[in-house]
């Protein structure tokens, strides 16, 4: 066999790379088959407007901790403590926001998780402490202080009078929001546009009024913080992916001896992702005290950290990955909040044809492999798609069976489905994902061999 030959046949058997237009087209498909599930169990919160705006704002603080960990995880350092430095953003937003308004409250809420990340970097990085021991404490910490801080400020003088107490703060004005004018009803100049895709999704027409929700949830009384989130996702893979100062963090996850060669100060960029990191925590934190509710109160994250780090493990650690992630369960905690038990139901359908079609990828996955194994690996690898479709198909008689006999999901299943999800998603998505080669390990400078 010649080398070209060799070359060609290594490619055949690579995994095919998925680009913008598959991600589309694979959107598109979901959209159809949610809509069609919509109309089969006459579920109309699944699509609604007032969902997907849930959705949204549900989403945006675990995809913002999300975002924190993939800045630190990228420069080799592992952030448990996520939860933490967004508890201690909820505090210091909401002592600065009910004070002097809520952007200081957001600047200030980012400075606190900054604080977080500045001590989390100098137990990793500079005295070599195992990352997950220093999360855990900066979880600790910024539970045990914010309480501390809570019950010392808010319970005198001024916050007091305001509403303050021990495990809450006095409320915060609102971040203004803003909504898109003609499509959704906003307003030019005074004047009352109407509201053609309001109008549109109450006729709850197949696909026409699913994709009038969706869009009207997106673009009707939208948060101005939640904008600036989104606009993280482009500046984040920017930096990350197209700047030198990207370039030199993500070369320290990968082999900081390998930069440290090539001149990389790898402390200082660790230090730097790290503190970003925590920014990016404590921006989660002042968005729960500015948008999500007008005040801080004592265990106001509920374990969003933790759902973030879920969220960016599914996204490969990027950003786009990691902002679908923060969708998906966002969008199943607002099926808690909105639909209740029987937009879950209808969900039960939907997930059984997608699990349908995860063992059918799997069985021809399984089939193609096999006439080129030659290893025991490439056995092993057959073996585990032929059981994976299997396990999907019964999975998925299971669903169809459960939704055929029932009418609604139960209110304890319910409230347990975004947790149920991180689980499924985590056990499907771990199998195509690659965390970069150096996250986790102690570096010290000149120890190279």
């Amino acid at each position: 066999m010649t080398a070209t030959e060799a070359v060609a046949k290594v490619k055949a058997a690579a995994p095919a790379r998925l680009r913008w237009p598959h991600y589309l087209l694979i959107a598109a498909g979901l959209l159809v088959l949610l809509s069609l599930v919509r109309v089969l169990d006459g579920a109309d919160d699944v699509t609604s407007s007032g969902t997907v705006s849930a959705a949204l704002r549900l989403a945006v603080p675990i995809f913002l901790a999300g975002l924190g960990g993939l800045w630190a995880e990228r420069s080799g350092v592992i952030n448990i403590g996520l939860e933490g430095m967004m508890i201690l953003g909820t505090w210091t937003g909401a002592w600065a926001g009910y004070q002097w308004g809520p952007w200081v409250g957001v600047l200030f809420g980012v400075l606190g998780g900054m604080l977080g990340g500045l001590l989390h970097a100098i137990a990793t990085v500079t005295f070599g402490v195992d990352h997950i021991v220093s999360g855990v404490a900066i979880n600790i910490l910024g539970l045990g202080l914010t309480q501390f801080l809570a019950g010392l400020i808010f319970t005198t003088g001024e916050a007091k009078a305001l509403g303050g107490g021990a495990r809450q703060s006095p409320s915060v004005d609102p971040i203004r929001t803003v909504t898109l004018p003609v499509l959704s009803g906003g307003e030019i100049g005074g004047w009352k546009s109407p509201d053609w895709l309001g109008s549109l999704e109450r006729h709850h027409w197949f696909l026409l009024s699913d994709v009038a929700g969706i869009l009207r949830g997106l673009t009707n009384g939208m948060s101005l913080l939640t904008l600036v989130a989104i606009l993280l996702i482009p500046v984040s893979f920017l930096v990350l992916w197209k700047t030198a100062f990207g370039l030199r963090i993500r070369s320290c996850g990968e082999d900081p001896y390998a930069a440290e060669s090539l001149g990389v100060h790898v402390y200082r960029m660790k230090y730097a992702a790290v503190m970003i990191s925590g920014g990016c925590s404590g921006l989660a934190g002042a968005f729960l005290v500015t948008v999500a509710a007008p005040f801080y109160q004592d265990g106001q994250t509920g374990g969003r950290g933790f759902i973030g780090l879920a969220a960016m493990i599914f996204g490969n650690w990027r950003p786009g990955g990691l902002a679908s992630g923060s969708l998906l369960f966002g969008y199943t905690d607002a099926m808690n909040v909105r639909g209740g038990g029987q937009s879950v139901h209808a969900l039960l359908l939907f997930v059984a044809v997608l699990l349908v079609a995860v063992a059918a990828w799997q069985a021809v996955r399984a089939n193609r492999m096999r006439p080129r194994v030659i290893t025991d690996l490439g056995r092993r690898e057959v073996r585990n798609a032929t059981i994976g479709a299997a396990l999907a198909l019964a999975a998925a008689a299971g669903l169809l069976a459960w939704f055929l006999l029932s009418d609604s999901v139960p209110g304890e299943l319910v409230s347990f489905t975004p947790h149920l999800t991180t689980l499924l998603v985590l056990a499907l998505a771990s199998q195509r994902l690659r965390m970069p080669a150096a996250d986790g390990l102690r570096y010290r400078r000149g120890e190279a061999r």
